[in-house]
């Protein structure tokens, strides 16, 4: 472990802000030490470092970052200073900016958030980038079945009951059911896509695990033949990060480890937003099912630096942080 160059005391986090401002020597024990620090303190500490200095501390690393020809640390770093509502701002804005649109970067978003979350996180959006989160993934094209989805995700957020009913879950599962078995693969889309938009993440999750128990299989192998090969792929990626995402991010960050996916962000996406939530068990998971220890895969796949360093650095972190509720 890295020594720590920054030091907290009663007297606040003014020597943390100085450490960082002339800390350019010596990145590598920095980046170790931030990584290390709560969100609390990480708040804290962007600002006093604004008081002191007049400038926000992410503009202040991208703005070091310049300087540093091919370094991607600085971004990183102050990604990870920033609130999650923020840091969730901008990987939305970053997916829907890519050729091909990141459509697994919102759905985490979307399924992983509770409903006050989604609120600062669309607020935030539309402070930093002056645009629309909702109006953005309208405006995509081509049109593609994600869409629809998340407009669905996005209105269970403003509209959901609080309470999870286990009568409602039998009923939904039902209508799932019957849909699947007799209607066309019009009315089964329109179906989902109705019982998305009107239920909680906790009552979804509970209907897909009353239509298991009832009909005895997962509810995304009786999808249609019928629908768009698009559709069913983008439901069942949206239920598997629902409904067992610990299994969900272990395989995105083999997938990524492995350079098999296209979602080059995945990595470091995961490791951010998941570090302070579930990322020790979900490291187990990747034990256990991929034998990958995720420091060894991140040394493994990206070249040694300070960016490597610090994703190194936030894994150790996880390991020994209690998991806690999604924020």
């Amino acid at each position: 472990m890295a020594t720590k160059i920054l030091n907290t005391s009663s007297q606040g986090f003014e020597m943390d802000c100085k450490e960082i401002h002339d800390s350019w020597g010596r990145l590598n024990q920095l980046v170790r030490s931030l990584a290390s620090r709560s969100k609390l303190e990480r708040q804290q500490i962007r600002e006093t470092f604004k008081g002191l200095y007049g400038e926000d501390i992410t503009s202040f690393l991208q703005r070091k970052e310049a300087k540093i020809v091919g370094s991607k640390v600085c971004t990183a770093l102050s990604m990870w200073m920033v609130d999650p509502h923020e840091r969730d701002a901008v990987v939305a804005r970053e997916a829907l900016q890519q050729g091909d649109t990141n459509f697994k970067a919102l759905v985490e978003i979307f399924v992983g958030r509770k409903s006050s979350h989604i609120m600062l996180i669309k607020q935030a959006y539309q402070t930093r980038f002056r645009r629309q989160l909702n109006q953005d993934i309208s405006n995509l094209e081509p049109p593609h079945p994600y869409q629809k989805i998340l407009f669905a995700l996005a209105a269970s957020h403003e509209a959901h009951q609080a309470d999870v009913s286990q009568h409602i879950a039998k009923c939904d599962a039902k209508r799932l059911h019957e849909a699947g078995q007799g209607g066309s693969a019009a009315s089964e889309e329109a179906v989902v896509l109705e019982i998305l938009s009107k239920r909680s993440i906790p009552q979804m999750k509970l209907t897909f695990s009353s239509y298991k128990h009832i009909y005895g299989y997962e509810y995304t192998k009786s999808l249609k033949k019928g629908n768009s090969r698009e559709f069913a792929a983008a439901l069942k990626t949206v239920i598997k990060c629902m409904c067992n995402p610990l299994k969900y991010y272990a395989k995105a960050l083999y997938t990524s480890i492995k350079g098999t996916t296209t979602d080059k962000s995945a990595l470091a996406r995961v490791i951010m937003s998941r570090a302070e939530v579930d990322m020790g068990e979900i490291q187990g998971l990747l034990k256990k099912k991929y034998g990958i220890e995720l420091k060894d895969g991140i040394c493994g796949s990206i070249p040694s630096g300070d960016y490597r360093d610090f994703l190194v650095a936030l894994a150790i972190k996880s390991t020994d942080t209690t998991a806690c509720n999604c924020h």
